[in-house]
């Protein structure tokens, strides 16, 4: 009898474990705000469309800040709060130094619309903000709008600390980006579909310097980058250069969220080695040439990625709350 208890123990046990993912995506539901606040996703629109408006880095800061916050702790809006006291932020990390301020700026402002509705008014957490606000500006800049699920919390804790290991990074080749996008329970699939927001995106000349300057001992430039890419790229990015220049990833089409960005890596016009090697690597190389020659198949790829994206890490209960500030804690 006791064995057979032990076993009804083990299984139960066993099921909530499997359970559990499952039940932290389950809180987040499209309708979430119905009752409290039903007209969030309108109100962050006009925000994010106004701010649109004044630059249009508003789109890839939003979109980068979105991604960010994910990979670290989970999509909590950890990524926005300042350090303080004897705290150092996840914003301050090295690798979230680059972050443009316009990101962070589309989130506040947008936290200060829903907040000027009185039935509003502290319903809405800053990481749901960051969610509709991150649609809303793929969709602006010519890519797909989705349904956003909702009903996260903000974090309670944000550290430089956390930030380590955890964010992809221009050097990456295919086995890492695996990996690390595998741990954030996203496959290969997803992350050749994340990798196109680059499509939008630009960067500081440091971060692929070497593949235009110093890649080898036989070469000095990447073989894999388009020979004229590479003099238009060192021509834009002299050494020595400021190191607050910085250029479009996307060559072509740098004010459009569309598929060009695989277009580009089948003529070697990827910018970094994390780029280029989705196209020169065998294994993610098919998926590369299906989107470059079907928008319509890549734009349902990255809204089931993104919306995978979105589940990662999710605070419920006691593990999270709704910053009145999305900048400091409550």
């Amino acid at each position: 009898m006791g064995r057979f208890i032990n076993l009804a123990l083990l299984l139960s046990f066993s099921l909530s474990f499997c359970l559990l993912p499952d039940t932290i995506s389950a809180q987040l539901r499209r309708n979430y705000y119905a009752s409290s606040c039903p007209n969030v996703e309108s109100i962050v629109r006009t925000a994010v469309a106004k701010k649109f408006q004044e630059t249009f880095i508003t789109v890839p800061a939003t979109i980068r800040l979105f991604f960010h916050d994910c990979f670290v702790q989970g999509c909590d809006a950890s990524v926005i709060v300042a350090s303080s006291g004897g705290n150092t932020a996840e914003k301050d990390h090295p690798d979230n130094l680059s972050l443009a301020g316009d990101g962070f700026d589309t989130v506040i402002k947008a936290k200060a619309a829903v907040d000027a509705v009185p039935s509003c008014r502290n319903k809405v957490s800053c990481a749901d903000i960051l969610a509709i606000a991150t649609r809303d500006v793929v969709a602006l800049s010519g890519g797909p709008s989705y349904a956003v699920e909702l009903g996260r919390l903000d974090g309670l804790n944000s550290t430089a600390a956390s930030v380590n290991g955890k964010l992809p990074q221009p050097s990456f080749n295919l086995n890492q980006l695996n990996s690390l996008f595998a741990t954030n329970g996203l496959d290969q699939t997803d992350m050749i579909a994340l990798s196109a927001a680059h499509t939008v995106g630009f960067s500081h000349c440091s971060k692929f310097s070497n593949r235009i300057y110093s890649f080898g001992r036989q070469k000095a430039v990447d073989p894999t980058m388009n020979r004229t890419y590479a003099t238009q790229l060192q021509q834009m990015c002299p050494q020595n250069v400021d190191p607050s220049i910085a250029i479009n990833m996307d060559p072509n089409t740098p004010r459009k969220f569309d598929n060009v960005y695989f277009k580009n890596l089948q003529k070697g016009q990827g910018l970094f080695t994390s780029d280029q090697v989705l196209f020169s690597d065998q294994r993610s190389r098919p998926t590369v040439i299906a989107w470059a020659t079907n928008s319509q198949s890549f734009n349902q790829a990255f809204i089931t990625a993104m919306t995978k994206l979105g589940r990662v890490g999710v605070k419920t209960g006691r593990n999270g709350n709704i910053r009145r500030n999305c900048a400091a804690f409550n």
